[in-house]
């Protein structure tokens, strides 16, 4: 999931390769990594978005369908949700600091 975010992903696509039922592979991920299969790649997808929007100029929709979003709509309400804001007050917000990556990868990356 962490390499093929932007790929159309499902769980039951997800459980054949782990070769068990979608409902166990829900219940063994949720308990491994403490969030649904769906949410973790969403969230996954926004940090990418995050990323771009802080460092390129590419436009909101742009970034939205290159980290595997299929509705503006739903972007910008999940990033909202993850976030705590929308995707262009991000942007505006974000400015570049000169920290080392780490913390500013510490400091970026979404709780929800």
């Amino acid at each position: 999931m962490d390499r093929a975010y932007a790929q159309p992903l499902d769980v039951p696509a997800l459980a054949r390769i782990a070769h068990v039922s979608p409902a166990h592979f829900t219940r063994a991920f949720r308990a491994a990594f403490g969030e649904t299969p769906h949410r973790y790649l969403q969230r996954r997808r926004v940090e990418r978005a995050m990323f771009l929007l802080r460092e390129t100029d590419r436009s909101v929709t742009d970034i939205c369908f290159e980290v595997g979003f299929g509705s503006l709509g739903t972007f910008s309400r999940t990033f909202s949700a993850i976030v705590g804001r929308s995707p262009r007050e991000y942007r505006r917000e974000a400015a570049a600091v000169d920290v080392p990556i780490c913390f500013v990868k510490a400091w970026t990356r979404p709780s929800n």
